[in-house]
């Protein structure tokens, strides 16, 4: 392989070029906690590469490679949120498999004193249509198993009550009836269709506006209960627009991971903290970032983070549910799976040229942990899948 970082073979218009891979940037581990923003990275789950993690199989998980990388985001000072839509919630990560990672991820946070916060949802349920008391009983469940083991929780988006739902009332008793349940405010976590289809209109409108309004009486009404919400519309208008309007204590945990630099930075009389999927992608430039917040050093967090945009992007460019696909082979190719499979066979829910400009933006954002183990790594995929990798760049 030539090149001291390592050089690359890219698809570019049905070429293949090089690419000499940029060094690493040298962030550094923080030795207290991060002050001025909450971050969670939202992480994902590694497969047995020798299990059955086909199409419809129950999660074959590989738990060392999977709480590895919690403590990996928790060695940057982030929190991480877990039982996520990153972990393929609804796409592959069946309820018994769901469970267990709650009970593993709750027992290494408390080993190391990590944040950590889960989902809880209704997709333990085996009838797609469901009665609202149903709905409420499901959440009800999960929310206790949360609990049990003495993880934070996030009230996901739940696609049993966008179908039960009748009307923005509805919403707001299921939600009332969940809330009174919880031992501990919950961070509510809405959803937009970009990641889930089936939750176009959550909170009983078409249109965002009344849902804005849906949400604030929800929180409003709650706000003894509610730590926050997270909002993924991937609309930075409506997350600064509910921001301002969110109850006295609660927070805006941006899920926005198209424009989460400008809401996490905020406008200088609010500002967004973060729970994001993109986060897991690169939790030590996020790490770094926040530190120089701490510091005082806008301009600083600014070029650490700001590069990593145009990356976020391309990883959740639609269709956007498959953005799971890009946080795996990131992280195979840093070297945090041993390799790049997911389970449900999710990873080949992106073309190879996409994962070619995955590649091409993680190095000019600074995201290669080890460039020379990823371009080892891809050099040798793109020959396995049948390109002819220039001599000159290696396999």
């Amino acid at each position: 392989m030539s090149g001291q970082m390592g050089t690359v073979a890219l698809l570019r218009d049905g070429q293949v070029q090089r690419r000499e891979l940029a060094a690493p940037p040298t962030f550094t581990r923080p030795t207290a906690p991060l002050r001025s923003r909450v971050a969670y990275a939202a992480a994902h789950v590694v497969p047995r590469i020798d299990g059955e993690n086909v199409p419809g199989a129950p999660a074959d998980i590989d738990w060392d490679a999977t709480l590895a990388f919690r403590h990996h985001v928790w060695s940057w000072g982030l929190g991480v949120a877990d039982a996520m839509d990153t972990a393929q919630r609804n796409m592959g990560l069946d309820a018994a498999a769901t469970r267990e990672l709650i009970a593993r991820s709750a027992a290494e946070a408390r080993s190391v004193g990590g944040d950590l916060v889960v989902g809880v949802n209704t997709d333990h349920l085996d009838d797609e249509v469901v009665s609202l008391q149903a709905v409420i009983d499901a959440y009800v469940e999960q929310l206790h198993h949360a609990e049990d083991h003495g993880a934070g929780v996030v009230l996901m988006a739940s696609r049993h009550l966008a179908r039960a739902a009748s009307g923005p009332a509805d919403y707001e008793h299921v939600y009332r009836e969940v809330l009174a349940r919880a031992s501990a405010p919950v961070v509510l976590h809405w959803l937009g269709a970009a990641f889930d289809p089936k939750l176009a209109g959550y909170f009983g409108a078409v249109d965002v506006a009344p849902n804005l309004d849906t949400v604030v009486r929800i929180m409003s009404e709650n706000v003894e209960r509610i730590r926050g919400i997270k909002m993924s519309l991937l609309d930075a208008g409506h997350e600064i627009a509910l921001r301002a309007r969110l109850p006295e204590g609660t927070t805006m945990f941006t899920g926005d991971d198209y424009h989460y630099v400008d809401l996490i930075a905020g406008d200088g009389t609010r500002h967004s903290d973060a729970l994001l999927g993109a986060f897991a992608a690169v939790a030590p430039n996020a790490s770094a970032a926040i530190a120089a917040l701490d510091a005082g050093d806008p301009g600083g967090y600014r070029r650490i983070l700001g590069p990593t945009e145009e990356l976020a992007r391309h990883v959740f460019a639609a269709p956007t549910w498959f953005y799971k696909t890009g946080i795996a082979f990131l992280a195979w190719l840093n070297g945090h799976q041993p390799a790049f499979t997911m389970v449900g066979g999710l990873h080949a829910g992106r073309s190879l040229p996409h994962l070619s400009r995955l590649v091409e933006l993680a190095d000019a954002a600074g995201a290669l942990e080890d460039p020379a183990l990823a371009a080892q790594r891809w050099n040798g995929f793109l020959a396995l899948l049948g390109v002819d990798v220039p001599a000159a760049v290696g396999v």
